[in-house]
């Protein structure tokens, strides 16, 4: 089911999505080479309960873990881990769910660690762009091909690829809601968008081809040719006066 959301409903998402922006802010200065991804995970967690939020993705479908940290050929919902140490060059994304008194943010940011290569930088910014290009189709009216279009285009027209099996979602008063929405598709189609509709648009973005396999454990999804992967996502409000980006950074 689709809710609406009212104004103060909407008001409270950004509170939640500020604790959210503040700790990706953080995790800019503090991802190094030698760190484990546990480690992140470990620092995520604690400035979530520091700031009087609950870490919504621990428990959910039995998931242990306050985020998803996915490296280089992860597509996304990577296990955190003592093992995994991260070095020079490495492309990590950091995916987390904020409850703050009921309300939902949930935002995945892409870090390099160290310096970029050519490669990964490219990536980066044409995954951010692609974000953005999306988020600006997401007025009421709209509807959700509209934004896929706007993403696929672009990413394709860099010589990438847009992940296929994974989309953004409805979210709030629980993490993941009706509607789905893909980060490809045709403009022109698809459900309306309406004013109240609070969504994720998290585009994944590939090197090499877009299709991906699934590890062992069930959860991590990564890309089928060993390419390298990006992320980045908001959790956005469709309002009259255009979207509202609950979970912007600075």
């Amino acid at each position: 089911m689709i809710t609406l959301k009212s104004p103060r409903e909407i008001q409270a998402m950004e509170e939640a999505g500020k604790v959210l922006a503040d700790i990706h802010v953080a995790l800019r200065e503090w991802i190094k080479p030698g760190i484990t991804t546990m480690d992140i995970n470990n620092f995520v967690e604690k400035k979530i309960r520091e700031a009087g939020a609950i870490p919504e993705q621990i428990g959910f479908e039995g998931y242990e873990y306050a985020t998803c940290t996915s490296v280089n050929d992860e597509i996304c919902h990577g296990f955190p881990s003592d093992k995994e140490v991260l070095k020079v060059g490495d492309l990590v994304k950091v995916d987390t769910v904020v409850n703050y008194n009921g309300a939902m943010a949930d935002s995945c940011w892409s870090y390099v660690v160290g310096e970029a290569s050519p490669e990964v930088k490219h990536l980066m910014e044409v995954t951010k762009k692609a974000m953005y290009l999306g988020i600006e189709q997401a007025i009421p009216g709209n509807r959700i091909g509209d934004i896929g279009h706007a993403i696929q285009t672009y990413v394709e027209s860099e010589g990438l690829s847009v992940v296929r099996e994974f989309v953004g979602h409805g979210i709030g008063p629980t993490m993941h809601e009706s509607p789905s929405v893909p980060h490809y598709g045709d403009a022109g189609k698809g459900l309306r968008l309406k004013e109240g509709m609070t969504i994720t648009i998290e585009p994944m973005v590939n090197t090499g081809v877009w299709k991906s396999k699934m590890d062992k454990n069930g959860w991590t999804a990564r890309t089928k040719d060993g390419g390298l992967s990006c992320q980045y996502e908001h959790t956005i409000a469709i309002t009259k006066n255009g979207p509202v980006i609950m979970t912007e950074q600075d």
